[in-house]
């Protein structure tokens, strides 16, 4: 007897006139919505429930995520060869409706908040990690951090401080051949200085070469910095070269061990932790399971008292009037439409487009546009009220949901998140991203099933079971869980794999020189 299945689809909003493939779809297929399968349609792809016009809206999560670019009959594979953004490419009438829902919040009681054992800074501020970091002024000095940091670790010093997470080349490729009264030179000083405030951060070095553009005297004094225990600065040419430059950095952090191991983890509020949220390597199921999920974690940190950081403009691009809806004020969401106009402007001048965004391996996941990428990726916030809005690498000062302006590209990204003071980053991934943030631990949470199978080694967390009935909800709270686990010293796959070495990369804007 022929068994007849039919294969599973997804309909994730009334309005919506295209299904998600919950398995890979083959020609002539029936669905569990009814609709014969026109072409085969690969897992997380989409499939028309009913025929599009050209120039008609295709709608899914109840949004625009395009418009036909040729005519769509029900049962189509649904993608980059027939949904394009349309002829304003994707600048079409947006409803901003600014502070129209922000909602009120409703706090867990401070006798019953949530807690996570954490380093307790002598500013008051709340570490997760306690690295000793050696910062650098410009490219020039790169390779000097570098050897220091590898001394360190060659000597087994380390093995005498266990609490100590460990010794941080921060390296880059900038620092020199810039505008110093321009917005790119105000971005990577607001992130070196960032980084050095970081609490996961119990002391610091800063090294330059000594006639670079970005001058460290410079910066100390425009932040008011003086030299201490554990912070303290030298370049190449004031103290005679590259040998003695790397014997002072070892003699410091020698010096500064001892003081750094004197923190001890000890209860603390889950209100002062600042978790970052990240997306990379996204597919069809990103916006379905766990950039949702990510986002209800972020509510429960709100409702305990911490701070939730949203980012990667380009990535909003899109969807940003759902947020605009949830600012506690119009001040608020214009700030945000306002660098939504500077990413419009930014990407006009260097010939490109929003929709650039998208990568190859986003589209073979199932995402067409980065409308449609864009609605996923703001699942990430939650439902809480938008309580401020960041440039790049500012200090994130105010509870509750945030976004902070950065490019879409993880490294970039979490770079300008950690230097505003994030202390933890959950980092949501359908294609497999392989991502580490030092000082910073990365919780790794895979949106589907297979690839959390085939890298294990690599993912914190299964959301791909949101699909087989294990609730929002639930799974919120599972990461929610792992988030204050990993606070209190847990490591996470990412730490345990040595990633976070290589992903400092401060944002550079404007002309190299």
């Amino acid at each position: 007897m022929l068994t007849v299945t039919t294969a599973r689809t997804l309909r994730l909003s009334p309005e919506d006139n295209i299904l998600v493939a919950g398995e890979r779809i083959e020609k002539d297929a029936a669905t569990t919505e009814g609709v014969k399968a026109r072409q085969r349609i690969p897992f997380g792809h989409k499939i028309a429930a009913r025929d599009i016009g050209v120039g008609e809206p295709v709608i899914k999560f109840g949004q625009i995520i395009g418009f036909a670019s040729q005519p769509i009959v029900t049962g189509d594979w649904v993608h980059t060869h027939n949904c394009d953004m349309g002829p304003e490419h994707g600048a079409f009438e947006r409803d901003y409706d600014f502070s129209a829902a922000a909602p009120r919040t409703d706090f867990v009681p401070e006798g019953e908040r949530a807690t996570f054992e954490g380093f307790r800074r002598a500013n008051g501020k709340a570490g997760t990690r306690n690295y000793l970091g050696i910062l650098t002024s410009v490219n020039c000095s790169a390779t000097v951090a570098k050897y220091m940091a590898q001394e360190i670790n060659r000597s087994g010093i380390l093995d005498d401080y266990p609490t100590i997470d460990g010794v941080i080349p921060f390296v880059h490729g900038t620092g020199c051949a810039m505008d110093l009264d321009g917005e790119g030179f105000r971005i990577f000083r607001r992130t070196q200085w960032g980084y050095a405030c970081n609490p996961n951060l119990g002391g610091t070095l800063l090294v330059g070469l000594g006639c670079e553009a970005f001058q460290i005297g410079k910066m100390k004094e425009v932040y008011g910095i003086e030299e201490s225990d554990t912070f303290q600065t030298m370049t190449i040419q004031e103290i005679g070269g590259t040998k003695k430059m790397v014997e002072w950095g070892v003699e410091r952090i020698k010096e500064m061990l001892p003081i750094v191991a004197r923190a001890k983890r000890e209860t603390l509020p889950a209100a002062e932790l600042t978790l970052a949220l990240q997306c990379g390597g996204s597919d069809g199921y990103s916006g379905i399971t766990a950039n949702p999920a990510l986002g209800v974690a972020a509510d429960i940190l709100v409702r305990h008292g911490g701070t939730a950081i949203l980012s990667e403009t380009p990535e909003i691009y899109g969807a940003e009037h759902l947020l605009t809806r949830r600012a506690v004020s119009r001040a608020v969401g214009e700030k945000l439409v306002e660098r939504i106009k500077w990413w419009e402007d930014y990407t006009a001048r260097n010939r490109g487009e929003m929709n650039n965004n998208p990568s190859p391996g986003n589209k073979l996941g199932g995402l067409t546009t980065i409308l449609e990428k864009s609605l996923g990726a703001a699942a990430k916030g939650g439902t809480t009220a938008l309580t401020a809005v960041y440039e790049y690498a500012e200090l994130v000062n105010e509870k509750g949901f945030v976004f902070m302006d950065t490019p879409g590209f993880d490294p970039v990204s979490a770079t300008g998140q950690v230097a505003g003071g994030a202390n933890v980053l959950c980092f949501t991934t359908g294609r497999g991203s392989a991502y580490g943030c030092k000082p910073v631990p990365s919780i790794k949470l895979a949106t589907n099933t297979p690839m959390y199978e085939k890298m294990v080694d690599d993912m914190d967390i299964n959301c791909g079971d949101i699909l087989d009935g294990v609730s929002l909800a639930d799974k919120g709270e599972e990461i929610f869980r792992e988030v204050l686990a990993v606070a209190s010293g847990k490591k996470s796959k990412s730490e345990e794999l040595g990633y976070g070495d290589n992903e400092f990369v401060p944002w550079q804007v404007g002309a190299v020189m």
